[in-house]
């Protein structure tokens, strides 16, 4: 995994509240996205598809819907850096 482009994922409010969700629960839809943030669902999709570029989310569709989790795969300092910022505040 590129640093740079890790921490540019990070450098979004509207994606660092997509990763804390998912870390306080795994396997979320688009559309509870769209209801929690309040954004429309294409702004969302713009920015989970980064994600899932960058791979620090995966996808899994079941039917109509697609669910999104944290790589596990992700190494270690990601994951500590991801588990840090989720214990703390969005400023």
């Amino acid at each position: 995994m590129n640093q740079t482009d890790f921490f540019k994922c990070l450098s979004d409010p509207t994606r660092l509240q997509i990763i804390k969700m998912v870390i306080s629960k795994n396997n979320i839809c688009v559309c509870e996205f769209t209801e929690q943030l309040a954004f429309s669902q294409p702004k969302i999709s713009r920015h989970l598809a980064l994600l899932r570029t960058h791979a620090i989310l995966l996808d899994r569709r079941q039917g109509q819907w697609v669910y999104y989790r944290l790589n596990p795969d992700l190494p270690i300092w990601a994951k500590e850096i991801l588990t840090t910022l989720s214990q703390h505040p969005i400023v």
